[in-house]
C-alpha cells in the first residue's frame, strides 16, 4: 500500500429512491445471440457466483475474442461487481457525494430503478472513494453494503427500502484502510456480515427479512476484505470468514462458524505481520478442507476440518500469497495469481496434496498500440489477474483490461484466445457470467481511448 494519502472534501446529501430513473443511460451496441437450447445457465446473485468459488456451470460459451459488446453503462467510482437475478442486474457505485444502487435490464442495460444515499467516505490511500462490496440478490430482495458500512435491504422489483442499518454506528467500527469491503452472505434465512467491531463481534448474523440481530461470533479480529463463504463440511452447513483489516499489532485469521446459531468451531490465526496489510482473498473450501492465502510475505495455508469441527494444518507455503484474487480448485490443484504488485505477480499452480508449486508462469506478450499519435510496442501481461472457471476452461481478466480464455492443467498454462477490452488499470473486479453474457467492470479511464469508468456487457453465447 502507498502511504500517500489523497484527501477530498465531500458534502452530505439526502437519500433518494427513484422508480424508473437511472443515473446514466446505457449505450446499446447490439442484441445478444439466442441461447443454445442445450446451454446450462445460471443467475449470479452474489460475489464469486452461485457456487461462491468463481466456478460457473455455464456451457456453450464462445472462445472467440473480442466478444461482441452489447451495451455499456457509464459508472462512477468503486470496485464492486454486479449481481444478476433473472433479467435484473444490480450494481453499486458512487457519483459525487452519493452511493447509488442501479437496477438495469441484464440484456439491454435499460434502467429499471435507482436508489441513492449520501456518503462522505474518503479512501485513505487515494485509490478510490467508491464502494467495494457487491450486491446480493435473494428472492425478491437485494442487499447492498456501502464503503461506510451502510447496509440496505431493498425490494428487487421496485428499489423500495425494506430495512437498513448503519453498521459503523451500530457496532462502533472505526474506518478501516479502505472502508467496508466484504460482501455479505445469505445463508438460509440469515445475512452474515463480517463487521469486525473492536472487542467483538467479529461476525454477525442478521435476520434477512427484518435486519434484527440473530447471533454474534468472534471477538478478536477486525473486518477483513475477504467475503464470507458457505460450504457443506462433513454433511453440515458452515460459513468461513477470513477476517483481518486494520489493527495494531496486525491480527486476523479464519473463523469456522455454524450459521444456525453463530457458534465458532475454530479460529486459525493467519495474517501478514505488516501493519498496512489486509486479508482479502476469499477462502476456498473443498473435500472438507479450507485454503486461505494472504499477501505481504505471508503465503497460503491448507486446513483440514476434522469430524468434530476442530482443524488440522496440512501445510503452509510462502510461495502462494494472493493479494486479493481468489484461487480456483480443480482436480487436486489450486490455480491463482500470486504476488503483491504488478511487476512481481505470476500465475501459479499448487498441488493440494503437498503444497508444492507445480508450475509458475508470467503470461505476457508484445502489445502494439497507438499513443500520442505514435505507434508503440510494449510487453504487457495479466499481472494481478482474476480467474473464472467456466465451460471446462478458464476466463481471465488481466489487471490492465485484457480478457483471455486459458487452459490450465497441472502441466502448465495455454492461451486459447486473447483480446484487450480497454487499457485501464485497477481491473480488479471479477467478471460476472450469467446466461451466456459476460459483465466486466472498467474502474479507471482508458489510457488509449479516453473512455471513463464503465460497466460493459459482452456476448459469450456460442
Amino acid at each position: 500500500m502507498s502511504s500517500d494519502v489523497s484527501r477530498r472534501a465531500l458534502l452530505g446529501g439526502l437519500a433518494a429512491w427513484n422508480t424508473g430513473l437511472a443515473h446514466g443511460q446505457a449505450r446499446v451496441h447490439g442484441k445478444p445471440k439466442p441461447l443454445s437450447k442445450s446451454a446450462v445457465t445460471d443467475d449470479w446473485t452474489s460475489f464469486l457466483g452461485p457456487t461462491h468459488n468463481a466456478v460457473s456451470a455455464e456451457t456453450k460459451l464462445s472462445r472467440k475474442l473480442p466478444p461482441p459488446l452489447l451495451w455499456e453503462f457509464s459508472k462512477g467510482t468503486g470496485y464492486a461487481s454486479p449481481a444478476i437475478s433473472g433479467d435484473r442486474l444490480l450494481f453499486l457505485h458512487r457519483q459525487g457525494n452519493e452511493e447509488i444502487v442501479e437496477c438495469l435490464h441484464a440484456e439491454t442495460g435499460a434502467a429499471r430503478w435507482q436508489f441513492r444515499y449520501a456518503t462522505a467516505f474518503e479512501d485513505r490511500y487515494g485509490y478510490n472513494n467508491g464502494p467495494r462490496s457487491s450486491p446480493v440478490a435473494d428472492g425478491g430482495r437485494v442487499y447492498t453494503l456501502g464503503a461506510e458500512g451502510k447496509l440496505h435491504c431493498l425490494e428487487l422489483g421496485s428499489g423500495r427500502v425494506v430495512w437498513n442499518q448503519d453498521l459503523r454506528k451500530e457496532y462502533k467500527v472505526p474506518q478501516d484502510f479502505f472502508g467496508t469491503s466484504a460482501t455479505p452472505l445469505i445463508e438460509a434465512g440469515t445475512l452474515v456480515v463480517n463487521v469486525g467491531a473492536p472487542g467483538g463481534p467479529c461476525v454477525v448474523g442478521l435476520d434477512k427479512v427484518t435486519g434484527r440481530e440473530m447471533w454474534r461470533a468472534g471477538k478478536e479480529w477486525g473486518p477483513g476484505y475477504s467475503s464470507p463463504v458457505p460450504a457443506l463440511v462433513h454433511g453440515k452447513r458452515r460459513v468461513f470468514v477470513f477476517a483481518g483489516g486494520e489493527s495494531n499489532p496486525p491480527t486476523g485469521g479464519l473463523l469456522s462458524i455454524d450459521p444456525a446459531a453463530g457458534k465458532v468451531d475454530f479460529a486459525f490465526p493467519w495474517r501478514s505481520k505488516s501493519y498496512e496489510s489486509v486479508n482479502a482473498s476469499c477462502p476456498v473450501v473443498f473435500d472438507n478442507k479450507v485454503f486461505i492465502s494472504a499477501s505481504y510475505k505471508t503465503g497460503g495455508a491448507l486446513l483440514e476440518v476434522q469430524r468434530d469441527f476442530s482443524h488440522k494444518v496440512l501445510w503452509t507455503t510462502p510461495e502462494f500469497g494472493l493479494h486479493f484474487n481468489t484461487p480456483i480448485h480443480r482436480d487436486g490443484y489450486l490455480y491463482g495469481f500470486d504476488g503483491r504488485n504488478e511487476p512481481d505477480a505470476s500465475l501459479a499452480c499448487i498441488e493440494v496434496a503437498t503444497g508444492k508449486v507445480a508450475w509458475r508462469q508470467n503470461p505476457e506478450w508484445p502489445e502494439k498500440f497507438e499513443m500520442g499519435g505514435q505507434q508503440r510496442q510494449q510487453t504487457l501481461g495479466t499481472y494481478r489477474g482474476s480467474l473464472l472457471a467456466a465451460d471446462g476452461q478458464f476466463l481471465c481478466l488481466g489487471e490492465l483490461g485484457h480478457l483471455l480464455w486459458m487452459d490450465l492443467t497441472p502441466k502448465g498454462y495455454k492461451e486459447i484466445s486473447r483480446t484487450w477490452l480497454f487499457a485501464a488499470r485497477e481491473s480488479w473486479a471479477l467478471p460476472v457470467l450469467s446466461r451466456g453474457l459476460l459483465y466486466v467492470v472498467q474502474n479507471t479511464r482508458d489510457m488509449l481511448r479516453g473512455s471513463g469508468p464503465r460497466l460493459l456487457c459482452y456476448d459469450l453465447r456460442g
